[in-house]
C-alpha cells in the first residue's frame, strides 16, 4: 500500500525539460521559419562590466502566426534542419510594426482587385 501512495505523490513528467529562451523576430522571409535575437547580459570576467551580447536562433514556426519585431518564446527541439534546433512555442507579444505591414499588404491586395 506505500508503493501506491509514493506513485501518487510523485507528478506525472511528460518528458525532458527544454531549454527556452525569449527574443524578438527579426526576420519571417522563409517558409515556415523565423530567426529570433536573443538579448544575453553578463557581466565581463575581468572588468565586471555588464556586457550586451545577442544570437540568433532560427526557429520553426508551423503556421507562420509570428511577424517581424514580435516578442516570442522558442523552446529547444530536435534538429528540424542545418540551423533549425528550437521551434516557437508561443508569442508573447506582438509588434504594432507587424500590424502596419498587415494593413499595407490589404489596401495592395484590394487596390489589385
Amino acid at each position: 500500500m506505500a508503493v501506491t501512495q509514493e506513485a501518487e505523490k510523485a507528478p506525472a513528467t511528460t518528458g525532458a525539460r527544454r531549454n527556452e529562451k525569449v527574443g524578438n523576430v527579426v526576420s519571417t522571409k522563409m517558409q515556415k521559419t523565423i530567426v529570433v535575437e536573443v538579448e544575453m547580459r553578463k557581466p565581463h570576467t575581468k572588468y565586471k562590466k555588464i556586457m550586451r551580447t545577442t544570437k540568433k536562433f532560427y526557429a520553426h514556426d508551423e503556421l507562420s502566426s509570428a511577424k517581424m519585431g514580435d516578442v516570442v518564446r522558442i523552446r529547444e527541439t530536435r534538429p528540424l534542419s542545418k540551423l533549425k534546433r528550437w521551434s516557437l512555442e508561443e508569442i508573447v507579444r506582438r509588434s504594432s510594426l507587424g500590424q502596419i505591414e498587415d494593413a499595407a499588404e490589404a489596401k495592395t491586395a484590394a487596390a489589385a482587385k
